[in-house]
């Protein structure tokens, strides 16, 4: 039994071969590799979700660039609404394309998808129904994608279904691989080194994001509930695992809160390791097969903002890992938040980096973070690149917190995105909406990065006004690097204001003592986006749930003052800065204000949090995060380009929604694409493929 009910799977079209030529040279491969068959991809392909196990976003390719970026058009599109028993509209994959084939993960049932990278057909598609463990899964909708291994006799495709199992299939033909795991299936709630609660089939844990597979392990974090108003402050704990690609029997496995006698026990106060939970690795897992490491970005403990039932610095939370590829052994770590209470996940991938700093080679890691800072490590030792001080920050009063009285702040390169609040951010357009915006914060306790959570009271503070936190700097969708120019680029959303006020829990929503709400008002739960709109969950009520987020405004005008969110490029051999542009159109609301009639306003940006990043030889290639209307198209969404060099816009095309999943480009009988998911409002998830006219058109 698989659990669930019975699989479904379909062969729409059997793929064809991939022809005599790109055979013998796969074959090639496999006979010449000395240590690992892992399969080598070339330029032209995408063969993992962050184009390479490093995360860099990076293809070398150039026939789409800055002199004909605005002529693409659409090759292909397909809608993803018939992929599950409703349309989702949360769309964030990106997919892969290896041997002229694209692979992703599409609908509310998370089913794989292999489409003709030319034309868009589809050639199979395979979905998984879960029932009651589908529809309590932590984390639905289609997920960020999947991963692809071939040993030069066989391709195989793995992805993580909604109700956490991991599923191994036959990349050619769509059918599971019944020698890995049970037929083609390994159920991740077991061998977990603990016993999900409450059962097996509503026990909260899961994943979104792709697997990852480096040489002959396939590696699995875990995902939870958003964490503002957790139910109790007892979870489950998000463990990484490694397992063997061919057979599904697990390596190794990495304890994120470490067990009794184990390295960073001690960390954790009052045996709180014994019961708190949550602390996975929900995001992307970058992997350097040279040297055998891999990199795991960890993310918070049970409770975002209240850690007084976790006294201690609690390690492995928002915590940078470096483990052994082979064994899961760690091999360095560092905390970039203790005792976490801001939310400040490691939300994006590491990005693994060549560098030269001072004439000295180092094998860097990079990693983007919420607070807006990138910290750089030798990614062998873990020595900083740069010195990263402990710097004392504000101890809170809340009752039965812990707090760290320092913290570690970067020294290069400067923060890239607001990490704090104070009145110099507010909006500024003219000096009447600057009063405004000073009267809403006076009922707010403001300051610099980690500025505590208060408990929230009538008369105030209602809360901490906070940037740089849930929502701020950069989100799952990570940073892009270019190896050749040692640029990092990263989004930010420079203006996604949070407050956070603590409540007493009432008992029959949670056993914490605080939870996030605001005195006065009924404690809400809150809850993310597509949480309980999957294929396996009850059609949702016509009024849904929100998420955590909260917009502060100003005569419906941001609180915060533009940019609303920038694409910053960083230079990571000398630390610094090269330049920072607002990236998307001016929303409707700013553009049409009546008192701005007359008034230029430059590009603002976006206020938006989930924007990733494509690099090519020459671009800097993004989509906007929200629709606009304007004389130049009609109401929808730009896709961007800009001189990777300089930060100058080069070219535009019109997308009919907002992108949602980060770009992705390749090439496929001399023709370059260019892949985006949009979806969002409403407007069910989309992949589209856009390429250049062919010659004659």
């Amino acid at each position: 039994m698989r659990g669930g009910k019975t699989l479904v799977q379909q062969r729409i079209v059997l793929r064809a071969g991939v022809g005599l030529f790109a055979g013998l040279m796969t074959w090639l491969v496999f006979l010449l590799s000395p240590v690992s068959a892992q399969y080598r991809a070339k330029d032209t392909e995408w063969p993992s979700y962050g184009a390479d196990l490093a995360g860099t976003h990076y293809r070398p390719l150039d026939q789409i660039n800055a002199s004909n970026f605005s002529d693409l058009e659409i090759a292909w599109r397909i809608k993803t609404d018939n992929f599950g028993n409703r349309p989702e509209y949360k769309l964030e994959g990106t997919p892969l394309m290896v041997n002229n084939v694209l692979y992703a993960t599409a609908g509310s049932r998370r089913a794989v998808i292999a489409l003709d990278a030319a034309t868009g057909e589809l050639l199979w598609i395979h979905g998984e129904h879960e029932g009651a463990r589908g529809g309590a899964a932590p984390r639905q909708l289609s997920g960020r994608g999947l991963a692809y291994w071939a040993d030069g006799k066989e391709e195989r495709i793995f992805y993580v279904t909604p109700g956490y199992r991991l599923i191994c299939l036959n990349a050619k033909t769509g059918t599971p691989v019944t020698t890995f795991g049970n037929g083609g299936v390994l159920d991740l709630k077991l061998e977990d080194d603990q016993t999900i609660f409450p059962d097996l089939t509503t026990g909260e844990i899961g994943i979104q994001s792709a697997p990852v597979v480096a040489k002959d392990a396939v590696i699995v974090g875990a995902a939870f509930r958003e964490g503002m108003t957790p139910k109790s402050m007892k979870n489950n704990k998000g463990y990484v695992r490694g397992f063997d690609v061919r057979t599904g029997k697990r390596l190794w496995i990495f304890h994120t809160i470490p067990k009794k006698g184990e390295f960073g026990y001690d960390t954790w106060l009052n045996d709180s390791a014994e019961y708190t939970g949550n602390t996975g690795v929900w995001t992307q897992i970058t992997v350097d097969e040279q040297l055998g490491l891999v990199y795991l970005p960890v993310e918070s403990p049970t409770s975002d903002y209240y850690g007084g039932h976790r006294p201690g610095n609690n390690l492995f939370g928002e915590t940078l890992v470096c483990a052994d590829l082979k064994t899961g052994e760690r091999k360095w770590h560092f905390q970039l938040v203790h005792h976490p209470l801001w939310d400040m996940d490691i939300s994006s991938a590491p990005i693994l980096a060549d560098i030269v700093v001072d004439g000295k080679p180092i094998k860097a890691v990079a990693q983007p973070s919420k607070q807006g800072f990138l910290y750089v490590f030798d990614r062998i030792t873990g020595k900083p690149v740069w010195p990263i001080e402990e710097r004392k920050v504000e101890v809170g009063n809340v009752p039965g917190e812990w707090y760290s009285p320092t913290q570690p702040f970067p020294t290069k390169p400067a923060a890239y995105s607001r990490n704090g609040v104070s009145i110099d951010d507010l909006i500024d357009f003219n000096p009447q909406l600057r009063e405004k915006a000073k009267a809403v914060v006076s009922k707010y306790h403001l300051g610099p990065v980690f500025t505590p959570p208060v408990a929230s009271r009538a008369d105030g503070p209602l809360g901490t006004l906070t940037l740089g936190t849930a929502s701020g700097g950069t989100n799952w969708p990570g940073g892009s690097y270019d190896p050749e120019t040692h640029i990092v680029y990263a989004y930010a959303c420079n203006a996604c204001v949070e407050p956070i006020g603590l409540v007493p829990a009432p008992k029959e929503v949670s056993d914490l003592r605080y939870v996030a709400g605001v005195d006065g008002q009924e404690v809400g739960i809150m809850r993310g986006p597509g949480e309980n709109a999957g294929a396996d969950s009850p059609m949702p009520p016509k009024k849904t749930s929100g998420g955590g987020f909260v917009r502060l405004n100003v005569d419906d005008l941001p609180l915060i003052k533009p940019p609303y969110g920038t694409i910053t490029a960083i230079n990571l051999d000398e630390g610094k800065i090269v330049w920072q542009v607002a990236h998307g159109e001016t929303p409707d609301v700013v553009r049409n204000y009546p008192g701005f009639k007359g008034v230029n306003i430059a590009r603002t940006g976006q206020q938006t949090y989930n924007i990733g990043t494509l690099i090519t030889k020459t671009l800097v290639i993004a989509g906007e995060g929200q629709v606009t209307t304007t004389a130049d198209h009609p109401r929808g969404a730009m896709l961007r380009a800009y001189d990777k060099a300089t930060g100058k816009e080069v070219g535009a095309v019109y997308m009919p929604a907002p992108q949602s999943g980060t770009p992705m480009t390749y090439m496929v009988n001399g023709k370059q694409y260019i892949v985006v998911a949009v979806s969002g409002g409403p407007y069910s998830g989309e992949y589209i493929a856009y390429t250049l006219p062919s010659a004659g058109e």
